[in-house]
């Protein structure tokens, strides 16, 4: 499956190629860049949306085929190099330093450099503003050094948990294992004494996090999980669910694991998943509205109606 980190570096590379290459047959681009021609032709499918705001015709990229040729239109302001107002790479030094100072920080190295160039393209604007900007971490910051104090100490941990699936605050006792970053957030991975098994727990979503005067007992049985796929892994006995998305939906092949993947005519898709808990799948499908539905099973078809109409209720209160 195609990351979206991944795709959006690739389009950025794909818009000035195909400027400069009007016509371009769709199998000599795909192997251009080294992927399928279906997946060329999904990318080329997210750049309709994609343009300057306002997002009317008139800002929108257009992409259109010639038989299997492509022509690019309305994407010159991509093409052209990225150029930064003081104002703006003066804001991109402030969320660079907010980002060098986290702790547990991969490629600091790369960091500093950019952030040294950044610095000194801007060296007016920083002046001028010398002494009124100010860089502090946030509370998912502080959390973070404080996990990572608990597992190199060896401590337990008693945690307060926001669950915002069910919206519930939960506490609960912890043997942290390591702290890990995924896709971007930071998690504590410990073997949870409520549940008396292997939890990850995203650390923005932590209330409080206390270090108790008691060593970390993790069981021999706690294994660490992969994430190197991502965070969602479902299990082979997890029930199956059908959805078919149309063409504007099919990202969601994209950014979650998928058993079976069948195209449908008009560029949709028929995907069968594994669900472990559907809670997120319902908010998914709310937010994709006409552009997924249901297939299999009937109860989480009928689910998502009742949620739907329960949430247009409420707006007529």
């Amino acid at each position: 499956m195609a990351k979206a980190a991944d795709a959006l570096a690739r389009m950025l590379s794909l818009v000035p190629y195909l400027l400069q290459n009007p016509g371009v047959p769709v199998a000599e681009a795909a192997e251009v860049f080294g992927v399928s021609e279906r997946q060329l032709r999904d990318d080329l499918d997210l750049l309709f949306y994609c343009g300057l705001p306002g997002y009317t015709p008139a800002e929108l990229i257009e992409v259109s085929y010639e038989g299997d040729r492509i022509t690019l239109r309305n994407a010159d302001t991509i093409a052209r190099p990225l150029t930064l107002s003081p104002e703006e790479a003066l804001a991109l030094v402030v969320a660079a330093r907010a980002l060098a100072a986290e702790p547990g920080l991969v490629e600091r190295d790369a960091l500093d450099r950019a952030l040294a160039k950044l610095e000194s393209a801007c060296a007016a604007a920083m002046e001028a503003t010398a002494g009124r900007v100010e860089v502090s971490l946030d509370a998912a910051g502080e959390t973070l050094r404080a996990v990572e104090g608990a597992v190199e100490r060896r401590r337990r941990m008693h945690l307060r948990y926001h669950n915002p699936g069910r919206d519930e605050v939960s506490e609960r006792d912890v043997d942290p294992m390591r702290v890990v970053n995924v896709d971007g957030r930071w998690y504590l991975e410990a073997w949870c004494r409520l549940v008396e098994d292997v939890r990850l727990f995203r650390l923005d979503r932590v209330l409080d996090a206390t270090e108790l005067d008691l060593p970390a007992e993790v069981p021999v049985q706690a294994a660490p999980r992969d994430v190197s796929g991502g965070l969602y892994l479902p299990a082979p006995t997890d029930p199956e669910v059908v959805l078919e998305l149309t063409r504007e939906a099919r990202w969601v092949a994209d950014y979650y694991p998928y058993e079976t993947y069948e195209e449908l005519p008009g560029g949709g898709a028929r995907v069968a998943l594994r669900v472990h808990d559907d809670g997120w799948l319902r908010r998914l499908l709310l937010r994709l509205g006409p552009a997924a539905s249901v297939v299999s099973p009937p109860s989480l078809a009928d689910g998502v109606r009742r949620t739907a109409a329960a949430a247009l209720a409420a707006y007529g209160d």
